[in-house]
């Protein structure tokens, strides 16, 4: 393939640090580097999908996807994240992730710069690279969240957008109702858009779920049905954001997938309107699996904050890759602190949606090792 010319953007990002330690490990493997619940989707989502295929709704649906899903997604912000949108201001996309690049490629030209926790999830770089943009870092504080006076420091006259993340990926924090609302007022002082990844909203263990489009218009809010309801492999997501900017992401997102999966849509209607048991059953079980995993590795000596929410434990080491690469070589996967960007090396991330057996021997391993 001598003489083939690639794109630039997609040449200067790397394959994912997460993936490339997952598909490497072994088998048999401990597996606490990748972030999706060990848990089976519950029995009356899946019935809703059977339901549908057998009644043959198996061919496109509207692009911005079926209204009675939008319907009960509107009704599920005003009472869960406290705004209002139409169902008209809303998207069903194919998971959080096509949710995050329709956002990206609507708003950003070249150049343009989005603000970026680091260290934060490793799509929002990459994503913002593909479409041209620029990821600025954000350092993030002591407590490993976002603070707005950090943000303040980095706004330029390129700034667009930037990325929030609460309950985060991969430090477990939450952020403070008093920094979402200043992060709000700082977006609409200086026009710029937020970008808030909602994905982890259901499970908090201390603290609160804050939206910042209860505070501001100048929001994309990007949630999914993968994590709430144990659907990672459905791919369905959806964004919610006024008109104007739906208008622009619906155009993206006709080209890019014309629409969501007609079944997994469905399935992703009984998961909204349904019973919550499995979600509160989820979180609850998390809550145990994080008091075990933070108190094993603080008897370890590791310096390990208390993780708010999520399911990931962010504990302090001496060398990322080092740490990473002696607990992979012994059966447990875990991913360096600096595949979520510079400021995260010296950390590993350990998920915690794992069962309780597999983490206790982690520990073990992790006693013997590091």
């Amino acid at each position: 393939m001598k003489g083939i010319k690639f794109s630039e953007n997609v040449a200067r990002i790397d394959t994912s640090g997460i993936r490339k330690i997952f598909e490497a490990a072994g088998s048999d493997a401990i597996n606490l580097g990748l972030g999706q619940p060990d848990f089976d989707t519950p029995e009356h989502i899946k019935a809703a999908a059977i339901k549908a295929i057998n009644e043959g709704f198996t061919g496109y649906t509207v692009g911005s996807g079926i209204p009675e899903l939008r319907e009960a997604l509107s009704s599920k912000f005003k009472k869960d994240n406290g705004f209002s949108v139409s169902p008209e201001e809303i998207i069903v996309t194919s998971g959080a992730s096509e949710a995050l690049a329709i956002a990206l490629a609507a708003l950003l030209n070249h150049g343009d710069e989005v603000l970026i926790s680091n260290p934060g999830f490793v799509s929002y770089n990459a994503l913002t690279e593909i479409m041209s943009g620029k990821a600025v870092g954000v350092p993030l504080a002591e407590d490993l969240t976002m603070k707005p006076e950090t943000v303040l420091e980095k706004i330029t006259p390129k700034t667009r957008a930037i990325i929030l993340n609460s309950p985060s990926n991969p430090t477990g924090t939450v952020a403070s109702r008093a920094d979402i609302k200043a992060l709000a007022e700082i977006a609409d002082d200086h026009n710029i858009t937020i970008i808030s990844d909602e994905v982890y909203e259901y499970f908090i263990y201390e603290g609160e779920h804050v939206s910042p489009a209860s505070y501001s218009d100048n929001v994309i809010t990007v949630n999914a049905t993968s994590k709430s309801y144990a659907m990672t492999g459905w791919r369905l997501g959806y964004v919610a954001a006024r008109k104007d900017y739906i208008g622009q992401m619906l155009k993206v997102h006709q080209y890019f997938q014309a629409c969501s999966n007609s079944i997994a849509q469905k399935a992703a209607y009984a998961a909204v309107t349904g019973p919550k048991d499995s979600v509160n059953a989820m979180r609850e079980e998390f809550r145990k699996r994080r008091d075990v995993l933070v108190k094993g590795l603080n008897d370890l000596g590791m310096e390990c904050a208390l993780p708010k929410g999520a399911f990931y434990a962010f504990p302090k080491v001496s060398n990322s890759a080092e740490a990473a690469s002696k607990l992979i070589s012994n059966g447990v996967i875990v991913t360096p602190g600096t595949a979520f960007g510079s400021e995260g090396d010296g950390y590993i991330r350990i998920s915690y949606a794992a069962s309780m057996k597999d983490i206790e021997k982690a520990l073990g391993i992790m006693e013997k090792v590091l």
